[in-house]
Formats: structure tokens, sequence, C-alpha cells
């Protein structure tokens, strides 16, 4: 089974789960009042119209996409450690109590997912239409965008692919490599981007690596 064959696996998994959860919830009268289209919901998560990819996300995140509202569904806790730039702190609990407007994106994340699927699925039965959740959560976007990877043996398809993600990963103060080969080290990929970090990036854990510390540092600086 190939990398992209397990992943689309693990989405229809990770988005059944979500549904099943939400129902129960629903029915245990936690969402009083909501009407849900299960049908239209699963040829959604089908089309894989439920979510984005980090990528995407740090895409829309860097060009300011109107509407945008990122949003944490951990606890408190977990969202002064370490959050996504521009999101703010909503547990299920406080989520199924917002109202979003309808020219808003939303996009939810957890840790690795199942309870921004979960959210998502609150959402789209209270009548948000613009709703998405980060695919693979903060693990998504620490792999994807802080800290990428590009294989040593990539075809020149995949090299094209990865600049433009090593220059979103720079954006954010993130560390893009390339994976060591027999023959030579693991060594950062060159950048050609000109943009500065996004205003209000989050602090990592120290233990996380150093290059989004001096993101922030440089960012205070400038008194963003």
């Amino acid at each position: 089974m190939s990398a992209r064959d397990r992943d689309r696996r693990a989405h229809r998994l990770l988005a059944g789960a979500a549904v099943v959860l939400a129902l129960a919830a629903l029915a245990a009268g936690d969402a009083p009042g909501a009407r849900v289209d299960v049908a239209a919901l699963a040829r959604t998560v089908e089309a894989g119209e439920d979510h984005v990819a980090a990528l995407e996300l740090a895409t829309w995140i860097r060009d300011r996409k109107p509407g945008l509202r990122v949003v944490d569904v951990r606890s408190a806790a977990e969202f002064g450690e370490y959050h996504l730039p521009t999101a703010e702190n909503l547990p299920l609990t406080a989520l199924t109590r917002t109202a979003f407007r309808a020219d808003e994106t939303v996009v939810l994340y957890s840790e690795g997912g199942t309870h921004a699927a979960q959210g998502w699925f609150f959402l789209r039965a209270g009548g948000v239409e613009r709703a998405y959740y980060l695919r693979g959560g903060l693990h998504e976007w620490m792999t994807e965008i802080v800290e990428p990877t590009l294989a040593a043996d990539a075809t020149p398809a995949e090299r094209s692919a990865f600049a433009r993600k090593a220059d979103i990963s720079r954006y954010f103060g993130g560390t893009p490599r390339i994976a060591a080969s027999a023959s030579s080290p693991a060594s950062p990929t060159e950048s050609t981007s000109d943009s500065e970090p996004a205003a209000g990036l989050p602090a990592r854990p120290a233990e996380e690596g150093g290059a989004v510390r001096t993101a922030v540092r440089r960012a205070d600086e400038r008194g963003c």
C-alpha cells in the first residue's frame, strides 16, 4: 500500500469515527435543535471537501485569506504551550455555542485531527457551510510546514513542488531540509522567498528547534 493510499484510508477512518461520535452526541442532546443531512455530509467527506492540508492552510494564513478563522479546539493549557499563527482557542464545548458569519471560512485543528473532525461535524450540523479541519492536525503542521523534508532521491517534479513548500516554511520560521543521502549529510534547502514571518507567530516548545524562536524574536523586535 502506497503512502497516499494509507493517508486516504486514515482519513476515511478518521472521518467515519468523527461522524459516529458526533451522531452519538447529537442523539444524546448535546446539540439541541440540530438537523443533520447525513447523506450530504457523507458526500462531502467522500469528496475530500471536509478538510484542508497543512500547506493549503499555511498559504491561506500567509495570504491573509478574507474571513479566515483558524480555531484550536484543544484545551487552553495546550493552546498556551503552542498554537498556529492567527489561531483562537475554542474547545468543543465553546465551539457549539459560537456564532460564525456566513462569509467566514472556519478551519479547526487539534493534536492529531480527531477532535477537530468531530468539531467539523458539529459546525456543519449547526449550519456552518464553510467549515473545514486540518487533516493531520498539529502533527501535519510540524512535519509539512515547520520541518518539511525532501527525500535525497526526489524526482525533479518533487523538488519543484518542495521549493514552494520551503518558501512557505521559511515564512513561518520553519527549517526545510533535504534528507541525508549515503554520500552527503542533511542540509537546509535554499529559499528564494523574501517574505517576512507572519505577525503573531506563537512560540514553540524549546526542544522543538531554534528556527521558530528566532522568527518570534524578530517579529517581536518589529513590534508585530
